[in-house]
């Protein structure tokens, strides 16, 4: 099957799956050069917002940002339905190797640490600069809003109702659900636009110095801090977290008006409310990974709050 779909692109054969998380991604040949061929998840992304993404990385490639560019199949055409839901697409290659792996503690020292996050930090504020001067009203991508984070049916899910909750934890999210939906809500002329809204240490790609943000596809129209708090939650309880905060802010802020150390905090908390909404939907009600975001969550607003 994966062979049949990587043809339309006119791929040398032998696809090899390298990842299997939200999408199915595999290595291909195109003409003995490697691509990445994705057979997006059913029932996530539509065919709209799929081609929405590969608009918009294919204006942010030509104006030279570092992202992966979009190859049209052999028609033409971007996108490939297939007959179980899901679309396949396909992506340039990125060479080098992630800044970290998922979950896992850095390897390097904490200098090291703050260096990669002062370039992070660089290379999201390069992201929204391009992003605002390029077209976007044609775009159609979710929304990573007040509603969308914090409201009643939020994108990700209820993580009020993880099944790994207590009933005393339960209600503890729901409280701190409406005491950051009050915060929010009072953030005066926040700086919305399009984000990237996953750029977690596994998609962004180092090589020769280069950082490179890959896998677009939780991409939406969010407020930007949000893309400065989802890196931090990975490191939410780092004895050095303050230090990245200040390196991702630092960063950012060579570029274009960082948000503050307390909002990168804040949206630090709301990656990991929303991550337990994800968790939920995606995995069995006993698996471990449950209990692993609540704890995160747990601790992050009782951090915030305090």
């Amino acid at each position: 099957m994966v062979n049949e779909i990587a043809a339309s692109w006119g791929s040398d054969g032998n696809p090899k799956l390298i990842a299997e998380r939200e999408n199915a991604v595999y290595r291909i040949q195109i003409s003995g050069a490697p691509a990445a061929l994705r057979l997006h998840r059913a029932g996530y992304q539509n065919h709209s917002t799929i081609l929405s993404e590969l608009r918009w990385t294919t204006r942010l490639a030509d104006m030279g940002f570092s992202c992966p560019r979009p190859i049209p199949q052999l028609n033409g055409d971007w996108i490939l339905p297939l007959e179980d839901g899901r679309f396949a697409t396909v992506i340039s290659w990125v060479e080098g190797n992630p800044i970290g792996a998922a979950e896992k503690k850095f390897p390097g020292s904490i200098t090291e640490h703050c260096d990669l996050y002062h370039g992070l930090g660089r290379l999201l504020a390069e992201l929204h600069n391009t992003t605002d001067n390029i077209e976007t009203n044609d775009l159609r991508r979710p929304a990573w809003d007040l509603n969308g984070l914090l409201g009643k049916t939020p994108f990700w899910g209820k993580f009020w109702e993880n099944p790994a909750l207590s009933a005393s934890e339960k209600k503890f999210l729901i409280y701190t659900r409406d005491a950051a939906f009050e915060y929010l809500n009072n953030i005066k002329e926040p700086d919305f636009g399009l984000i990237h809204a996953d750029a977690l240490q596994e998609n962004v790609f180092l090589d020769g110095g280069i950082l490179t943000l890959i896998d677009f596809d939780d991409a939406g129209f969010g407020y930007r801090s949000y893309d400065l708090g989802v890196p931090m939650s990975q490191h939410y309880a780092l004895k050095y977290l303050n230090d990245l905060i200040t390196a991702i802010r630092d960063g950012y802020g060579t570029l274009r008006a960082a948000p503050s150390f307390e909002d990168i905090q804040f949206f630090l908390l709301l990656r990991c409310l929303a991550s337990t909404g994800w968790v939920a939907e995606r995995q069995s009600k006993k698996n471990p990974a449950q209990r692993i975001y609540v704890e995160r969550a747990l601790y992050s607003a009782h951090q915030w709050l305090t």
